[in-house]
């Protein structure tokens, strides 16, 4: 359950107003009535810059969701490679990949879009120490030639595409690239807001693009706050300070006009993972006991408030195949009895709500004859005894597709020998195949069947338990129309988004 501490209407509106206070300083353009395409688009947005909007950090993802700057590649619903900056693209060689760069694209500082300024910007991301987070492991080198763009990888990579759709490999003009190795994306992207000014980690501002190669954008511009608190963009959606919020957290929704608010499902899944090398649980059976006992409709409906999806596997409804394609694991270890088994059940109070869940799992395998000791402290002061297998039974929040749009990274870091995250301690010869197999196999349908293969293979272990599934809750103001709802968070603001 969430605690909360009751106000009378008015103080939540006096409360309100006072985190409002310096959040929102709208430019003067916003500042004006104006209608339809003469209006800013005011948006709240959850975390400010950590890397001065570097595009080869997490800052990517706000260049993209404020379709600012743009990738060659795109990635549709399903995952699968959609034209971008680049219009085609050739596999010759196991290892050589070949893209054809649009024509017709110009900067927002004036420049054009060529093979020589694409093979620039991947090769200061290839380059780049520390590497963006899509890179990483992965050798690959750009170049020009011919006028088009040839990128090679030191081992064959079948996603090569689905990479370069990262935002963190998003291309710039070469203006953005300083001599100190700094990297400012004013006024050097190509999408259809320009990014024209940033104040630190408190506001920016994008004006419309008249020159875009696409569809124009149909507000004049993008007023951006960076509002950490989650009670204060609630509240400026309900005040009418802002016009879209990110993240709303769920204790807040209730209080929010049902209209203004939209769950969007998550490529992330609450999971209980099982400690198999040591302790009780390197028993099969034991692990069987576990996810019997485990009532996810309980976590849903108590400490989610009913704002998340109960899982049936790794993969969530984000993945709209998963569910579609998904077999029940078979072969599965048979429950034993817990017997009055002492596990050490640990978590992380950085997310509010998994203390919360591990609470509630407490209850749940100790109703089933498990006895429970609880260890929750800071990810920062956890996460190497986690690691270390120093726990019996672990609680995470995990992102089940990373940058790429594919979640066979994630199964291989978490779930195979040398995985670099795996909790579970798991070594499982056919697990290590199907991931080693789903790695291998070309993007499309028949991957997406190796990559379920592979989790009912990780499922049929029992070393991780996928409780749920959990959504972003979205605020939009009810005069907008046309905002992006991006399971990835890649998309936010669009040439569609405007006012009605």
């Amino acid at each position: 359950m969430h605690l909360r501490i009751p106000l009378p209407a008015a103080g939540l509106v006096t409360v309100s107003a006072l985190l409002l206070t310096g959040c929102f300083a709208p430019s003067e353009d916003s500042a004006k009535p104006g209608s339809g395409d003469d209006r800013r688009i005011r948006l709240a947005m959850m975390q400010p810059p950590r890397s001065g909007l570097s595009p080869l950090s997490d800052d990517a993802f706000k260049l993209s969701r404020w379709s600012t700057a743009e990738t060659l590649v795109t990635l549709d619903t399903l995952g699968d490679a959609r034209p971008g900056l680049a219009t085609r693209w050739t596999r010759t060689s196991d290892r050589i990949w070949e893209f054809t760069v649009r024509e017709g694209v110009t900067f927002h500082d004036g420049s054009e879009l060529t093979a020589e300024v694409v093979a620039h910007s991947l090769g200061r991301a290839a380059t780049a120490s520390p590497k963006p987070r899509i890179l990483d492991g992965v050798e690959l080198a750009a170049e020009a030639r011919d006028g088009k763009v040839v990128v090679t990888t030191d081992e064959t990579d079948p996603l090569v595409p689905q990479r370069l759709s990262s935002p963190q490999l998003s291309i710039l003009a070469k203006s953005a690239y300083g001599k100190d190795g700094r990297i400012d994306p004013v006024g050097a992207g190509s999408g259809p807001y320009e990014l024209v000014k940033v104040n630190g980690t408190t506001t920016a501002a994008l004006d419309r693009y008249d020159g875009y190669w696409g569809k124009k954008a149909r507000a004049a511009g993008i007023d951006v706050s960076f509002v950490p608190d989650g009670a204060a963009r609630a509240a400026a959606i309900r005040s009418g300070e802002a016009d879209i919020a990110e993240s709303v957290p769920v204790s807040q929704a209730s209080l929010l006009d049902p209209e203004t608010v939209t769950e969007v499902p998550m490529p992330r899944t609450n999971t209980l993972y099982l400690n198999t090398s040591s302790g009780p649980f390197e028993d099969a059976g034991l692990r069987a006991a576990a996810r019997a006992a485990i009532k996810p409709a309980e976590l849903v409906k108590g400490v989610y408030e009913g704002r998340a999806d109960r899982a049936e596997g790794l993969l969530g409804p984000a993945l709209p195949w998963a569910a579609e394609g998904r077999r029940e694991p078979t072969g599965r270890t048979k429950a034993a009895d817990p017997g009055g088994t002492t596990i050490t059940l640990a978590t992380f109070s950085d997310r509010a709500e998994l203390p919360e869940v591990a609470s509630v799992l407490q209850q749940q395998l100790q109703q089933a004859g498990f006895k429970v000791k609880q260890v929750v402290r800071e990810y920062a002061h956890i996460e190497e005894d986690a690691l270390a297998g120093k726990f019996d039974a672990f609680i995470l929040s995990r992102a089940t597709v990373l940058d790429s749009g594919d979640p066979v990274a994630y199964l291989r870091s978490d779930f195979t020998c040398d995985g670099s995250f795996n909790l579970a301690q798991l070594c499982d010869k056919s697990v290590d195949e199907a991931v080693r197999k789903a790695s291998a196999t070309p993007a499309g349908d028949a991957r997406r069947a190796a990559v379920l293969a592979a989790e009912a293979a990780v499922l049929r272990t029992d070393a991780a338990i996928p409780m749920l599934h959990e959504r972003v809750i979205q605020g939009d103001a009810t005069s907008l129309t046309g905002s992006a709802k991006d399971p990835r968070e890649r998309l936010l603001v669009t040439s569609d988004t405007r006012f009605k």
